[in-house]
């Protein structure tokens, strides 16, 4: 049996928390695979958001560098290296500020498309940051909020975290993902 993609529309893919850890050796690796098989056409942009000052070109550079260190040399492709690195945009944002969040909303634009929020960061930052997205009108019926383990540290605050975001999301715009289950 082979897989078999659905083809996708232009979105936005905001990734908070984009020059970290989990962004550097997971997500972006992982959006690369997702160019090289056809997913990523068209307008689609990713955009890194996270407290560093840096550029849209260095995040390119940090980006670029994050495949040479976690994808294998043979898979790759320069062509598509480069119109996969393209995509890539930047905006300083902090969660807890003001800072950054009408830049944002300026990079993304009126567009009626997919804007998948990725939040690679603490848990303790995701209501601050749906919050900021609400306050900043950049909730729109087609966006959807990412979240990964750990939701909380027990059923209290794993509670008070998902009705945090239940606040400014619609239960079906939010995946919730724990790879230690199944």
């Amino acid at each position: 049996m082979t897989s078999q993609f659905i083809p996708v529309d232009p979105f936005d893919y905001v990734v908070f928390g984009g020059t970290g850890d989990l962004s550097e050796r997971k997500l972006i690796p992982a959006l690369y695979h997702r160019a090289c098989d056809g997913q990523i056409i068209g307008g689609s942009r990713i955009i890194g958001a996270a407290r560093a000052d840096m550029t849209s070109e260095e995040f390119r550079e940090f980006a670029r560098n994050a495949l040479r260190e976690h994808v294998r040399a043979e898979e790759l492709k320069e062509e598509t290296l480069n119109g996969f690195i393209e995509r890539f945009h930047y905006v300083a944002v902090d969660a807890k500020s003001e800072r950054g969040w009408e830049e944002l909303k300026a990079l993304l634009g009126d567009e009626d498309r997919v804007r998948a929020f990725y939040l690679a960061v603490g848990p303790s930052l995701f209501g601050d940051i749906a919050s900021k997205l609400h306050a900043h009108d950049m909730v729109r019926e087609r966006s959807r909020l990412v979240i990964e383990k750990p939701i909380g540290k027990d059923l209290a605050s794993a509670v008070e975290l998902n009705e945090g975001i239940g606040r400014f999301f619609r239960e079906d715009q939010i995946y919730r993902i724990d790879h230690y289950l199944g």
